[in-house]
């Protein structure tokens, strides 16, 4: 399973070789346990800067899951997958129990409570919007915050198939303003390339929970074929990026538009067949299992679970193209899940998930860390 956590020695072994590998235009080189592919072009990727320096922002976490920025940046919001409890967590470190998600579950898996989005109209309706599981399966739903506690909880979508694995859970708003939610195949692979299912796809949706206007398919389904996308992010030119959990053979980077199709479980990586749009970037699975992304100055941040490390990916303005991979902090902090910028800054928060089954570590073991981007 995907999830399992290597050795330090071959996390660290992997890490030297990537270190060591250049990729080139049209060209595939060895990385690590396998093999780490990019698409390049002419002009790959324009410059982006290095982690210079990472700092604990706050620790006593078990399992954080989702985090997000409250739009007057004086918090973000952080959810925790196994007690289903929301913390409002400080630049400074501060953090406050600001209350739970209601009607959630756990899986005994992946499942429970997932994704968080702050509404961009906070200061107006106070409303923020979470992934969660529950028992009739994964919804989307909505609750108030008056920057002290929670309340008001409304389910937008159900109807989101759940399993033990495979539940995808996150969220973001896009610059058109319309909710953006990765599903997992909950499992069931036949989901994922299904237009009619829910399942193993992203979705976009009004704050209303109903289909956004000019989906490709009349419904909630923006893109599909996917298998379990955990980490979706906006680029400064609006374009959105995600992450994909692969099976055995190769995790993903895709550049995901409007009604493209991503392959699974046809293709596991690069897919020749018709009608199937390739990852920019891909990686075996042990140097990533990756979950939460976000981009600052060029790049792509992606977090990385079974593969402990960060890994910072530049990408074009342009065209779309992206440069060589690089690792950061591999095998230093463990499993890595989620990663948001941090607003007006170069920055990162970064938070690990060493609480969970694979982990080892014991519940309040988890912590939040700030990264400069220099």
């Amino acid at each position: 399973m995907y999830g399992s956590r290597p050795t330090k020695t071959l996390i660290r072994t992997a890490a030297a070789t990537v270190a060591a590998a250049a990729l080139v235009a049209g060209l595939v080189q060895s990385a690590g346990a396998g093999e780490l592919r990019a698409t390049a072009g002419p002009t790959a990727a324009g410059a982006a800067g290095e982690p210079t320096d990472i700092t604990t922002v706050a620790t006593g976490f078990s399992i954080p899951w989702g985090m997000h920025w409250m739009p007057d940046n004086s918090s973000a919001l952080v959810t925790e997958r196994d007690t289903f409890k929301v913390f409002k967590v400080t630049p400074d470190g501060r953090r406050a129990e600001i209350g739970s998600v209601p009607e959630s579950q756990t899986t005994g898996g992946e499942g429970g409570l997932m994704g968080v989005a702050v509404d961009p109209d906070w200061a107006t309706n106070h409303f923020v919007y979470f992934s969660h599981t529950s028992s009739d399966g994964n919804r989307i739903a909505r609750m108030s915050y008056d920057g002290t506690g929670l309340a008001g909880y409304t389910p937008l979508l159900k109807g989101i198939t759940k399993n033990r694995y495979h539940n995808g859970g996150r969220l973001a708003f896009g610059p058109d303003g319309y909710l953006y939610a990765s599903t997992g195949d909950a499992q069931n692979t036949a989901l994922a390339q299904d237009r009619n299912s829910l399942n193993g796809k992203i979705l976009r949706m009004t704050t209303d929970g109903e289909p956004a206007p000019g989906n490709p398919f009349g419904n909630h389904v923006y893109s599909l074929g996917h298998r379990n996308p955990q980490g979706i992010a906006f680029d400064p030119q609006g374009r959105l990026w995600e992450a994909e959990l692969g099976e055995n053979a190769r995790d993903e980077l895709n550049l995901v538009e409007a009604g493209a199709n991503y392959g699974w479980p046809v293709c596991e990586g690069d897919c020749s067949e018709a009608g199937m749009t390739n990852p920019k970037a891909t990686w075996t699975t042990a140097e990533a299992s990756p979950s939460g992304i976000a981009v600052v100055d060029s790049a792509v941040y992606m977090a990385s679970l079974r593969g402990e490390r960060l890994w910072q990916i530049p990408i074009n303005a342009g065209n779309g193209n992206v440069g060589t991979p690089k690792a950061h902090y591999v095998g230093t902090y463990g499993r890595l899940r989620g990663v948001t910028k941090v607003p007006g800054a170069d920055a990162l928060w970064l938070s690990t998930t060493n609480a969970d089954g694979n982990g080892g570590e014991p519940a309040g073991s988890d912590k939040i860390f700030r990264v400069t981007i220099g």
